[in-house]
């Protein structure tokens, strides 16, 4: 059987890691697992004509560790660390994963396709391909479009007063 003891949730905080959060802390519960959420922060700007590196002054790291500690299982029971690390997503994501000797790592896709997902990049695949654990990708659900209902033909009626 597939024992799971250490869950990791990379979170983006977006609308689309949201249900990969619900299911990260849902198979927390279930297998006594504790559950890493991690936020990674893009690296800091570099100046190349000047060869200087800005850092995040010390007020915004507080903020982004307040707002990832913020990310809490509505489900009891559940053991949570929260982690922020700085760099290229994809990579420390997988480096994270491995100095936890992580079980499993649950996380969001948004789902994009041509274009965006060429520009952007997708980082659910990058982590899929080079995790050294199994990799859950849980799909952000897509808005239902409302569509308004029929409205009833009156018959027996010109079709003009149908309208």
């Amino acid at each position: 059987m597939f024992s799971i003891h250490k869950i990791l949730h990379p979170t983006d905080y977006s609308d689309a890691s949201r249900p990969a959060f619900e299911l990260a802390c849902s198979l927390a519960r279930d297998y006594s697992a504790e559950l890493i959420v991690c936020h990674v922060s893009p690296p800091p700007i570099i100046a190349a004509g000047e060869g200087v590196v800005f850092e995040t002054p010390a007020f915004e790291t507080e903020q982004m560790m307040a707002r990832l500690e913020q990310m809490n299982p509505s489900v009891p029971g559940v053991r949570v660390t929260h982690t922020l690390l700085r760099g290229d997503v994809t990579p420390e994501i997988v480096l994270l994963a491995s100095a936890l000797k992580a079980d499993l790592i649950v996380l969001g896709t948004h789902g994009r396709s041509g274009l965006g997902r060429f520009l952007m990049g997708s980082v659910a695949e990058g982590v899929m391909r080079k995790a050294p654990c199994p990799v859950v990708t849980v799909k952000a659900s897509l808005p239902v479009a409302q569509t308004p209902a029929p409205k009833p033909a009156l018959v027996g009626l010109p079709n003009d007063w149908n309208d």
